[in-house]
């Protein structure tokens, strides 16, 4: 079949161009109507009205062919071939093809699937399979039948236009598929789903349809320019009712399911005109048995955002009353090629509605339609996920697993397209719990490439979620097994299982649930209690079946460290400059639960794990310096402390001297001076107010010694030897808890062989 025109309009109009002698009847299908709720809660888009065109087919003298030649038509978009009996069958090949709207373009010729199941009992007309063509304004039809066989009376093309107008309450699929499925590639026959009887406990007869008169004639037509044309339906012979138990009318409780529910769409999101279809919706007596899988055959070229146009002229074909006057649409539910689920037939999607799309079997089953020919092309990974979705919500309901087999009884006597078998009325039949029409019936629907996926339809709709596992729990910090926080962490999971499978993610805390995700979501953001708490993430399958991950221990604290030890300086040895005083900055930071580290934020940036109690730094002399730091725990709480001090440089020239001292110059000497001794017990003397002291010297391989007095007691014998030459060495310190006066004093030792030392002053913190 030829690329179709896509059609961007939301409406559905049923028209059918039926006429004799080229003269068009205008049947309007719908329009006001009460309003509908949608079964989802939503308010109603509106109905959108459907017109229908049909024209009669000229039939041969010897009845076994008939025809339609080329013409032009109004819009249309959808078109299906009926007759006038609803018991009667074609037995010949029925093909159409259309003209491109606006163009002169003519498609192939496209087989229609004219034995799917007979019409819903009360039908007014029978007919093929429906047939999306796309926007298309003129029609030719062929119709071969069989040798010595009759063709049906009163046979038309019913075209179907889907109008224009729009909806508001799409539900978007639970996955997104690319539109661009594969395009017909030939005009291949196309053997679909959805007529079937049923059975309800008053009966569905239709108002135009008599159950006891005879077959009629044709409808006959009025040809008057000035008056609008009026068709007359046949009376005809009521469809045969299967022997299956009858369904109650009255709405029964829907039960739960272990499967969680998916997106649907309602009939108002897709623009139902529920004054098209005013009968009460009937239920099936025991509940669900089994999921038919079905296909729309027609075209696969249409866009997603065309698929509730479709499924109204599908609706409109099914229930216009002078066409099959079915009750409402045959199927359940309906997927798009992007994944999109759709309510179908009214009565409420958790119920067990009956619906008309697998004859003999409808009692116990309900019915999910995939719009496409998927006997042309693949169906997508949407389209299967979201088949799964609805089986294993609609089997869980009632316990029955999407793997398993079931027992059905026949309501009428058939034969099987596919594993093919033959049945009598009343047979106990087993079938898998999800199979396609074709399984039930004589016919290719849903399609051998749909057909093909059901067991991975199955596997999806009873699957389980695979390597589920918790990658991180992000708060503040983390020690060893164990998170910490103040109370916001993001969870972080993956799963080896498709996203498309996953209903939701839901992060546990202590075991209830506290963030709920779509099954796309890879993380999710919770706030904690005060507490120590157990983290883990469940996921739950398409199936209903979870899965829980190993717990993460996460701690939610606020209470800021403490520092037991105030950061406090002191003078270290090294080398002593105007700019670059060496000290050193102790501390001890504590938590109640997790110290994380200790940031020195000023005079520079430096940070420091747990356990570090202290840091050799250097000061600028002469300026009082703050140095500030923070202490933080591994949930973020902090605690600030800081000491200010000032390094002060003592030269030698400032000292009380005994002795004999002499002057050297150099630029290696802080002020450029320093002094010297060689005589045993000369001194130097320097007193100050401070909490740290540092002797500086020079030295060298012939330097000697001095003892250190502080306060008038001998506290040291410093040697001042060193195999290299160093300048403005600080080699002794000493420290006060608390600032206070001191005198330190230096007394030339007179070492033997090397008495000479040299001092370049002394340091002191205040």
């Amino acid at each position: 079949m030829r690329s179709l025109r896509s059609r961007r309009g939301w409406g559905i109009g049923a028209v059918v161009a039926a006429g004799v002698s080229g003269v068009l009847i205008v049947q309007g299908v719908g329009g006001g109507g009460a309003d509908s709720a949608a079964d989802d809660g939503k308010p109603s888009a509106g109905p959108i009205a459907t017109e229908e065109y049909a024209a009669a087919l000229k039939v041969d003298a010897d009845g076994g062919s008939a025809a339609l030649a080329k013409r032009d038509t109004k819009p249309f978009s959808l078109l299906g071939v009926t007759w006038s009996d609803p018991s009667a069958k074609m037995a010949g090949t029925v093909e159409v093809r259309t003209r491109d709207a606006g163009t002169d373009t003519w498609s192939s010729w496209l087989q229609l699937d004219t034995d799917s199941g007979p019409g819903e009992e009360g039908a007014a007309r029978a007919g093929t399979e429906p047939a999306w063509v796309g926007a298309s304004d003129g029609v030719e039809v062929r119709v071969d039948g069989k040798t010595s066989t009759e063709l049906p009376e009163g046979l038309r093309v019913d075209m179907i236009d889907p109008g224009t107008g729009s909806v508001s309450d799409l539900e978007p699929a639970a996955y997104v598929a690319a539109e661009s499925a594969t395009p017909d590639a030939t005009a291949s026959p196309e053997v679909s789903e959805s007529a079937s009887p049923t059975v309800t406990a008053t009966g569905e007869a239709s108002p135009s349809a008599s159950p006891t008169a005879p077959t009629s004639a044709p409808p006959t037509v009025s040809a008057s320019p000035t008056t609008p044309p009026v068709t007359t339906p046949p009376a005809t012979t009521s469809a045969p009712a299967t022997s299956a138990a009858p369904s109650p009318t009255a709405a029964p409780t829907a039960p739960p399911s272990i499967a969680p529910k998916p997106p649907i769409t309602s009939r108002a999101g897709w623009g139902a005109d529920e004054s098209m279809s005013p009968e009460a919706p009937a239920y099936l007596a025991n509940g669900i048995k089994a999921v038919v899988v079905h296909h729309t055959a027609g075209s696969n070229t249409y866009t997603c955002a065309e698929a509730p146009s479709v499924i109204r002229a599908v609706y409109a074909y099914h229930v216009d009353p002078k066409g099959l006057a079915w009750k409402d649409i045959g199927y359940n539910f309906l997927v798009d090629k992007c994944g999109t689920i759709y309510e179908g037939r009214k009565g409420g999607v958790d119920k067990p509605v009956l619906g008309a799309h697998a004859f003999g079997f409808n009692t116990q089953t309900t019915g999910v339609s995939v719009l496409g020919d998927y006997s042309k092309v693949a169906p997508p990974t949407a389209v299967l996920n979201s088949v799964a979705r609805v089986a294993a919500w609609k089997l869980g309901q009632y316990g029955v697993s999407p793997t398993g087999t079931t027992t059905l009884t026949a309501g009428a006597a058939g034969n099987s397209q596919y594993n093919p078998r033959t049945w009598k009325l009343g047979d106990q039949l087993a079938f898998p719990t999800i199979h396609g029409h074709g399984d039930g019936y004589a016919t290719e629907c849903p399609g051998t490439n749909l057909h093909a996926q059901l067991p991975t339809i199955r596997s999806y709709a009873a699957g389980t979620v695979a390597g589920l596992t918790l990658k991180s729990v992000t708060g503040a910090g983390t020690s060893g097994t164990r998170t910490y926080t103040k109370s916001a962490i993001t969870v972080n999971w993956s799963a080896t299982t498709p996203t498309a499978l996953i209903d939701k993610y839901e992060v546990l805390v202590d075991g209830k649930a506290a963030a709920t995700t779509a099954g796309s979501a890879t993380s999710a953001k919770v706030n904690l209690a005060l507490g120590t708490h157990a983290v883990s993430v469940r996921a739950t399958h398409i199936s209903g079946k979870s899965a829980v991950t190993t717990a993460a221990t996460v701690v939610a604290e606020t209470t800021a460290p403490t520092f037991t030890t105030a950061p406090n300086l002191s003078l270290r040895t090294g080398t002593v400059s105007t700019t670059a005083v060496p000290v050193t900055l102790k501390w001890k930071a504590t938590d109640s639960a997790a110290l994380k580290e200790v940031r020195l934020t000023a005079p520079v940036a430096k940070t420091y794990g747990p356990t570090v109690t202290s840091a050799a730094l250097t000061s600028k002399s002469g300026a009082a310096t703050t140095w500030s730091m923070t202490a933080y725990d591994q949930a973020g709480n902090t605690r600030a402390a800081s000491v200010v001090g000032t390094p002060v440089i003592l030269q030698e020239s400032s000292a009380t001297r005994t002795g004999t001292w002499t002057t050297k110059s150099s630029t290696s000497y802080l002020g450029g001076k320093s002094y010297s001794s060689t005589a045993k017990n000369a001194a130097l003397t320097w007193t100050f107010t401070g909490r740290s002291a540092a002797l500086v010297v020079s030295r060298a391989s012939t330097s000697g010694q001095v003892n250190v007095f502080v306060d008038g007691v001998k506290a040291a014998t410093v040697d001042l030897k060193s195999a290299t030459t160093k300048y403005r060495d600080a080699i002794w310190t000493k420290s006060w808890t608390a600032s206070a006066k001191h005198t330190v004093k230096i007394v030339v030792v007179g070492t033997s062989g090397r008495p000479a030392v040299t001092t370049d002053g002394l340091v002191y913190l205040k």
